[in-house]
């Protein structure tokens, strides 16, 4: 049974336009359903595409957030910006909870969803397992994607195999050069 049905795919959602935004909104929409959203947004708006990437850019004040602190208020003011509050629905077959109205258009529902999943996300998992990609630590890496550990022990450091083995090797030539 699932029990946390926004929390996973939300902030996995999040992640994926945060690391790699698409070039219109029809490829926001596509990646939403690749993710797992069943919802039909409201009419397309030519502001969609920008609006979205405005609520990625607020959601990325959390990830980059300083403290446990900050990352609640940031968290917070983003539910509360959403103003929707939860409702049953059966549109694709299955009662459900929604977070958000159904008349909505797409940056909204993001907003809704993507702000409650991650407060879902860092309240069942932690508050410290939504991160930068630790190669972007290294001098000189450039790497700033977003990571969403939901792993079993919580030590997903890396956004991909790539990242975790150059950092790997650049760890393994600092400590051959100082010696």
């Amino acid at each position: 049974m699932q029990l946390n049905p926004y929390g996973e795919y939300a902030v996995l959602l999040a992640a994926s336009l945060a690391n790699d935004w698409p070039a219109d909104r029809e490829g926001v929409v596509a990646r939403t359903y690749e993710h797992g959203m069943t919802a039909v947004y409201a009419p397309a708006s030519e502001h969609d595409h920008a609006r979205t990437r405005a609520v990625i850019d607020d959601w990325l004040a959390v990830v980059d957030a300083a403290t446990d602190e900050e990352r609640a208020r940031l968290l917070n003011r983003q539910m509360a910006r959403a103003t929707a509050y939860p409702r049953l629905t059966d549109h694709d077959g299955a009662w459900h909870l929604h977070y958000r109205d159904d008349d909505q258009r797409l940056p909204h529902v993001l907003r809704a969803v993507i702000a409650v999943g991650t407060a879902l996300h860092v309240t069942t998992r932690g508050m410290r397992r939504l991160h930068r990609c630790a190669a972007g630590e290294a001098p000189g890496d450039l790497c700033r994607n977003v990571v969403v550990d939901i792993t079993r022990n919580g030590r997903q450091r890396y956004c991909s195999v790539r990242c975790a083995n150059r950092d790997g090797v650049r760890r393994h030539r600092a400590r051959h050069a100082s010696g």
